[in-house]
């Protein structure tokens, strides 16, 4: 059973208050088709839970089969300097087949983001660092795919449905209650 390695800190994406019963902290990839897939599950799930869960978003671009993944990634860093991580997080995900460097500057656009300023952002990858930190953070944590997701610390390893996302964050708000 895999533990989180690097614990959830104010640099992270948090959605949800540092007082919920249950973190959910999910590595994810924006080019990976089973976290568009997971994305929406996430949403639900948070809907659902309200004030006792608590999300962290970390960046696990996996480079060699998702080329986009990284950029993508960067894009969503800046957006997040401009305060719509989240926004830019799921529109990325809701447009996932059409992922590319138009798309990207399209969500900057309807965010209101600078568009000079994104272009210079990923032309210097002023976030690279930031999502290598992240991970980085993964493999240190037993991450080696996408989604993987992390319940209080621990490693989810089962499947993302409703159901059994569900099922899980239900047990550990039976140890935490």
């Amino acid at each position: 059973m895999s533990q989180l390695r690097v614990p959830v800190s104010a640099r992270d994406h948090i959605r949800g208050g540092n007082d919920a019963d249950v973190t959910l902290v999910e590595y994810g990839d924006y080019q990976c088709p089973y976290c568009a897939m997971a994305n929406p599950i996430v949403g639900l799930m948070e809907r659902q839970y309200g004030r006792a869960l608590r999300v962290v978003f970390r960046h696990f671009p996996m480079e060699e089969v998702h080329p986009l993944a990284l950029t993508a990634a960067e894009a969503a860093e800046y957006a997040g300097d401009n305060g719509v991580f989240w926004e830019m997080h799921d529109a990325i995900y809701a447009n996932q087949p059409r992922l590319g460097v138009p798309l990207l500057f399209a969500i900057a656009g309807t965010l209101k983001l600078s568009q000079i300023g994104l272009r210079d952002s990923l032309a210097s990858f002023l976030h690279a660092e930031r999502v290598r930190s992240d991970f980085l953070g993964g493999v240190r944590s037993g991450v080696n795919g996408t989604p993987t997701f992390f319940i209080n610390g621990v490693r989810h390893d089962g499947g993302f449905s409703a159901s059994e996302l569900s099922a899980a964050l239900e047990q550990q708000l039976t140890v935490t209650r």
